[in-house]
């Protein structure tokens, strides 16, 4: 029964002779032969160097960067910052004993370094004693307060934002921030800071989008953002879009007098009398008529404003100025 195989070099099927056939062709089995001796070699020069330095005391920098597995640069800067000790020999040569490599790894042990708030540079001055009492204290609170986190998808799912105001939102206001394998985690507490619903929000039963809002009310957007900074209606944001509360702005907009049948408004005065808008404000001016200004509108109570258009008509024959 023929038995049909793949070349373990180029990977073309082909019938074996053999049990032990492996390869299609002969110059598919010297080039693999070839190959295996090129990791070979490669694997010796890349150890060999190594493994010549466990018995050197004294230790060029790019041999030192090569036994501790780091940049010969990483090694000048250890150097320059004084945590690694040097001597220079000449204008070109300088060593570095390797005993100094394991004093220097003995006296800094592994510690785990939390991410933490880093607050903004202020613009006051302060005095160098300030500064030095500031960074311990700072420094105190990193290494005794333990932070919780919870993933990126938690925070979108629980605060309902956007992946990218996520994103943005947290390098602004530098909440803390660890990954772990290749997932971002948020401070909690930090994400209730920033995204947290207060009181007066978790009170709220009914929102109101901005388009909403505009066409119940027939505000502006500017004017609808403007009356709730102003007012301090409640607000919230979820997936990128900005929810009013329904009854803040209706308490706002008066609406209970918009739909009483008591009242007129300057349209409704004017298309029933035959004369313009401005006419009814001068004649509701001149007649004392107390009117509720809601939003932009004018609110005029029927029962005054039929009384005063019946004396007109009474005593002038029609309802026009005089």
């Amino acid at each position: 029964m023929k038995q049909v195989r793949k070349c373990k070099y180029c990977g073309k099927e082909f019938v074996a002779r053999s049990g032990m056939q492996k390869f299609c062709c002969e110059e598919c089995q010297t080039k693999a032969k070839e190959a295996r001796k090129k990791r070979q070699q490669d694997f010796m020069n890349a150890v060999e160097p190594v493994i010549g330095l466990q018995n050197q005391e004294y230790l060029t920098f790019a041999k030192a960067a090569l036994l501790m597995g780091c940049s010969r640069q990483y090694v000048y800067k250890l150097v320059n910052e004084g945590k690694l000790a040097a001597s220079r020999i000449s204008s070109r040569m300088a060593f570095i004993r390797k005993a100094d490599i394991e004093k220097m790894l003995a006296v800094n042990p592994y510690h785990r370094v939390l991410p933490t708030n880093r607050p903004k540079k202020s613009a006051v001055s302060t005095t160098k004693r300030e500064k030095a009492s500031a960074k311990s204290l700072e420094s105190n609170v990193q290494e005794s307060e333990v932070l919780d986190y919870i993933s990126g998808e938690e925070v979108m799912r629980i605060y309902k934002v956007k992946k990218s105001w996520l994103y943005t939102s947290a390098k602004r206001n530098q909440v803390p921030v660890c990954r772990i394998a290749g997932m971002n985690y948020y401070s909690r507490k930090h994400m209730d800071a920033l995204f947290g619903k207060s009181a007066d929000v978790e009170a709220v039963s009914e929102w109101l989008t901005m388009k909403e809002a505009q066409e119940l009310y027939g505000m502006s957007a500017a004017s609808v953002r403007s009356n709730a900074y102003r007012h301090h209606i409640p607000t919230k944001r979820e997936y990128g879009q900005t929810y009013y509360s329904k009854d803040h702005f209706e308490q706002l907009r008066r609406t209970d007098l918009m739909n009483d049948d008591s009242y007129y408004t300057a349209r409704e005065a004017a298309e029933k009398y035959g004369m313009s808008t401005a006419n009814v404000g001068i004649i509701a001016k001149k007649s004392n008529i107390s009117s509720v200004k809601v939003g932009v509108k004018n609110l005029i109570p029927k029962v005054d404003f039929d009384r005063v258009m019946a004396e007109r008509l009474a005593q002038f024959g029609s309802y026009s100025l005089v």
